[in-house]
């Protein structure tokens, strides 16, 4: 997050540290067990993604206060209780290099610190009358999960159109940005319209975000190779979708052969990737990735320049040219 992130450090870099005092005493556990694991969870925080986007979204559309710190925790409290959920559904030990909880303690406690973790939102919200806010981010939860099966149910398929694709994206990865944008406009005016135009916003920037992470899997690893995971786990990514709809018959018949029965065997992953690239699906998906952050930088610009939408648009370039 280096120099190009100074900017935001400088507009909110007070009020992300006030922020984490904030979002501690929130979650505060009352019994040991329950302590213990908060403050593990607590320790193994990401980058902060999310709190930023809300503070900078406040801080464009108005003054931030106290319903600002709430949104941002509010955010937070239920991102946190989603990849609790995650980590158990897909068995997973690891995450950001720490255990997960599931890995530490047992499904049933990391099940049910998930649910304690999106009470406590809510009761954050409702015990402060942020109900406009709470709506919005319960969208996104609820968006979150219907994207998710949306995938499952298509992913069998692997033949994807891309307006599924997007559908699928839009819901599962753009929608806590989105409401994170969203809630933090609206945290400062009070404004549905405002708030609105903030939410299209960070699910545009949220669109472009997953793009860059199909974009991932074709580009190279440290040691120049292509990594190809999401091939592995047989994910369908905008590029494949692309290269799968422009395809001739059969080379589109071994692309799904490979992915479907061969997706270990590194040789073929690698077939597939050297398709993709033929197929003109790189280039694609990165025009794509550009329209859309594009559209989501237009929307900014309906917003007086100042300090705060610089650090947005910093923010934006950043996660969407970060190198990994």
């Amino acid at each position: 997050m280096h120099n190009q992130m100074e900017l935001v450090k400088n507009v909110i870099g007070y009020e992300l540290n006030e922020f984490e005092k904030k979002f501690t005493n929130n979650v505060k556990g009352s019994n040991p067990l329950l302590d213990r694991i908060m403050r593990f969870i607590i320790r193994r925080k990401g980058k902060q993604m999310r709190p930023m986007f809300v503070f900078l979204a406040a801080r464009i559309a108005g003054d931030i206060n106290e319903s600002t710190y709430r949104a941002a925790s509010l955010i937070e409290l239920l991102h946190t209780a989603t990849l609790v959920h995650d980590d158990v559904v897909d068995n997973a030990m690891v995450r950001r290099n720490f255990f997960s909880i599931n890995a530490l303690w047992k499904n049933k406690i990391a099940v049910l610190v998930g649910d304690y973790l999106l009470a406590k939102g809510l009761l954050l919200s409702l015990d402060n009358n942020d109900f406009q806010i709470l709506q919005l981010v319960s969208r996104a939860v609820k968006e979150m999960s219907e994207g998710e099966l949306l995938q499952m149910e298509k992913a069998r398929k692997l033949d994807i159109r891309e307006d599924v694709y997007f559908e699928i994206i839009r819901a599962k990865t753009a929608s806590l940005l989105s409401a994170a944008c969203g809630a933090g406009a609206y945290s400062t005016t009070q404004d549905q319209s405002v708030a609105e135009r903030f939410r299209l916003f960070g699910e545009k920037v949220g669109i472009a975000f997953q793009i860059k992470d199909d974009l991932f899997d074709y580009g190279q690893d440290n040691i120049g190779k292509p990594t190809g995971i999401d091939i592995k786990e047989k994910k369908m990514t905008l590029p494949l979708i692309y290269t799968l709809q422009h395809a001739e018959k059969d080379v589109k018949r071994k692309i799904i052969y490979i992915v479907k029965n061969k997706s270990t065997d590194r040789q073929k992953v690698n077939e597939v990737i050297e398709l993709v690239k033929q197929s003109g699906g790189i280039e694609y998906a990165a025009q794509k990735m550009m329209e859309y952050k594009s559209e989501a930088l237009q929307i900014l610009k309906e917003y007086p320049d100042s300090p705060a939408r610089q650090a947005m648009i910093e923010l934006v370039e950043y996660v969407i040219d970060r190198k990994y």
